[in-house]
């Protein structure tokens, strides 16, 4: 989303108390103060702090269970919160303005989200997307019964991100007054965020969660501009997350549990995995997954002997 700052315009012409009437008198103007600079710094801090954490918990502690703790935290902080701003997203209309408008300043926050984000795919893929998006996460929080969708048809799908990517500029760079940032007028969860909306919007968010609860992510996979520019980074990135700790088993448990359609060949596809480590609970070479095996194992043979 794109940041937002309350401003207060001075009011031309105040009208006379003694033309109002009844010993009425014009109450002071109020100037409220602008939000505190180091609250920025907050944020952009457990923004890095979060895909810090991101990156540690898929990369290293390999679990799922503690990213979505992490998505939670994110989801509460970045999006009922902070309602959905600042995000990376509805950044790139910002940025996108500031490079074809010299006179248009952009808060050096904006810059952290929108970039940050960029290099930690280009470090380790889609952290972001994984458990520090509220967007996604709220996506992610809400996939039950996940159906996997014909190759075909998540590819062709899948375009329609890069096309709203090319049309949010498009309309982000236009004379001032001709510009719209869409992405934000038609973010589909910020009206959840604020508790409140334009109905088309709102209903346009119900429509996703409801899909979202089949299909993983929809928004996240066809919809994102910013998704669009992460998949892009990410295709070059220096380490990407891989389905077992050591050895491959090619047993096919992992692409059954993916549900974004990022296996390919028993192997994670950089540009469309979303961190989520839905591929972990699955793969029987996890130290998790073993220590409950050995721990059911050990519990037959318990009880056999008993018998």
């Amino acid at each position: 989303m794109a940041q937002q700052y309350q401003y207060v315009r001075e009011v031309d012409v105040v009208p006379p108390d003694d033309d109002i009437g009844g010993g009425y008198k014009t109450p002071a103007v109020q100037r409220p103060l602008p939000r505190a600079a180091w609250w920025s710094a907050v944020d952009a801090g457990l923004l890095a702090a979060g895909l810090a954490l991101a990156a540690w918990i898929v990369l290293q502690r390999r679990s799922r269970n503690w990213l979505v703790v992490l998505t939670i935290g994110c989801l509460l902080y970045f999006g009922f919160y902070r309602e959905g701003c600042i995000c990376p997203i509805g950044a790139i209309q910002n940025v996108a303005v500031a490079l074809t408008d010299p006179s248009y300043t952009i808060p050096v926050v904006v810059l952290v989200f929108f970039f940050l984000p960029l290099i930690l795919a280009l470090l380790f893929g889609r952290v972001f997307c994984g458990g520090v998006c509220p967007l996604g996460g709220i996506q992610d929080l809400v996939l039950l019964k996940p159906v996997h969708l014909p190759r075909w048809l998540d590819k062709s799908l899948g375009t329609l991100k890069y096309v709203y990517l090319v049309l949010a500029i498009w309309f982000a760079v236009q004379p001032a007054v001709e510009r719209d940032f869409i992405i934000c007028r038609f973010d589909p969860f910020v009206g959840f965020f604020r508790l409140t909306g334009s109905g088309g919007v709102l209903i346009f968010g119900g429509v996703l969660l409801i899909l979202g609860i089949f299909v993983g992510r929809p928004y996240c996979r066809f919809l994102c501009p910013y998704g669009a520019l992460l998949a892009l980074v990410s295709r070059f990135s220096w380490r990407g997350v891989t389905i077992t700790p050591d050895k491959e088993l090619d047993c096919g448990l992992c692409a059954r549990a993916c549900p974004l359609g990022a296996i390919e060949d028993m192997r994670t596809v950089k540009s469309s995995c979303l961190y989520c480590a839905r591929c972990f609970e699955s793969c029987p070479r996890e130290p998790d997954n073993l220590l409950n095996m050995q721990g059911g194992s050990d519990a037959a043979d318990s009880g056999q002997g008993m018998a």
